[in-house]
C-alpha cells in the first residue's frame, strides 16, 4: 500500500470507483432510469431485492427522503441483511435452489413491473433464479453486479450462468473479486470493502435519472420528502395516497 493513511487510501479507492461507474456505466444508468420511468408511466410497480450486504443498497432506495415513493423492497426471510442468527444462514440460503421461485410465487410481482436485483458476485442460485423467474412473469429486470466475477469465478447455479446473463439492463459496479480495496504487509487479508458505497451511488444515480425522465415527460415524479422538514408529512401523505395501489411497504 502506498503513502497515505488507510482512510485516505480508502477514500481514494472509492472515489476512483465512483468515477469509473459514472463514466463507463453512463449508458446503462440512462437505460435503467428510462426503464423505470417507462414502468411508472405504464402503471407498473417497482421493486428492489438484495441478499446479505447487497440488501443495504436495495433498502437505501425504499421509503426514503428524496427517493421515489414507488420503490418497494422484495424480501426473502433470512436473507435481507445480517439480522438473522447465525448470520451465516443468510449466505447459505443464497445457494438454495428453488427459494427464489417460492418467494416469487407469493410476492405481488406481476407482468409490467420492474425489479432491481443487487448481487455483487451474481453467482449464487438466489439472484440467478430471481432474475429468470421474474422475467418469466413478464417483469423487467435491472441487475446491479460486478461483471468481473463472471470471468474470474464459477457460477454456483446449475445453469452455469450469472445474474448478468438474465437482465434487461446490467449495471457493473466494477468491484474487484473479493470486495476489499486495501492491503497492508502487517495485515494477512485484504480489507476495506467499497461495494456498498459504489452500489448505493449507482442506484441513486438511476433514481435521479428516473425522476428527471418522468419530469421531462410531464409527469410529476412521486418523490418523498423528509419528515423532518415542515410540510414533509403532508407531502408524503398526498403522494402515498395517490399511488396507494403501488406502494406495498404501508400494508
Amino acid at each position: 500500500m502506498s503513502d497515505g493513511t488507510p482512510a485516505d487510501l480508502f477514500f481514494d479507492a472509492a472515489v476512483g470507483l465512483l468515477r469509473r461507474v459514472r463514466d463507463e456505466e453512463a449508458g446503462a444508468i440512462a437505460a435503467a432510469g428510462t426503464l423505470l420511468a417507462d414502468t411508472v408511466t405504464a402503471g407498473g410497480r417497482l421493486f428492489a431485492f438484495g441478499a446479505g450486504h447487497s440488501s443495504l443498497a436495495a433498502q437505501d432506495v425504499v421509503y426514503r427522503a428524496g427517493g421515489l415513493a414507488l420503490m418497494n423492497l422484495l424480501t426473502v426471510p433470512g436473507v435481507v441483511g445480517v439480522d438473522v442468527t447465525p448470520a451465516t444462514l443468510g449466505s447459505a440460503l443464497e445457494r438454495v435452489d428453488g427459494l427464489a421461485s417460492a418467494v416469487l410465487d407469493t410476492s405481488p410481482l406481476r407482468a409490467g413491473d420492474a425489479l432491481v436485483i443487487i448481487s455483487l458476485s451474481g453467482r449464487n442460485a438466489l439472484p440467478v433464479e430471481m432474475a429468470t423467474g421474474a422475467r418469466a412473469l413478464g417483469v423487467k429486470v435491472i441487475g446491479v453486479t460486478s461483471v468481473a466475477y463472471a470471468t474470474e469465478t464459477k457460477s454456483r447455479h446449475t445453469s452455469g450462468t450469472f445474474l448478468k446473463d438474465h437482465c434487461d439492463v446490467v449495471l457493473d459496479s466494477k468491484i474487484a473479486v473479493g470486495d476489499a480495496e486495501l492491503t497492508l504487509d502487517t495485515i494477512p487479508a485484504p480489507f476495506a470493502p467499497a461495494s456498498t458505497v459504489v452500489t448505493t451511488a449507482l442506484l441513486q444515480a438511476v433514481m435521479a435519472t428516473t425522476a428527471a425522465t418522468l419530469a421531462d415527460r410531464g409527469v410529476e415524479p412521486p418523490l418523498l420528502r423528509s419528515g423532518n422538514v415542515d410540510g414533509g408529512h403532508e407531502w408524503n401523505g398526498r403522494v402515498m395516497n395517490e399511488y396507494a395501489d403501488r406502494i406495498f411497504y404501508r400494508h
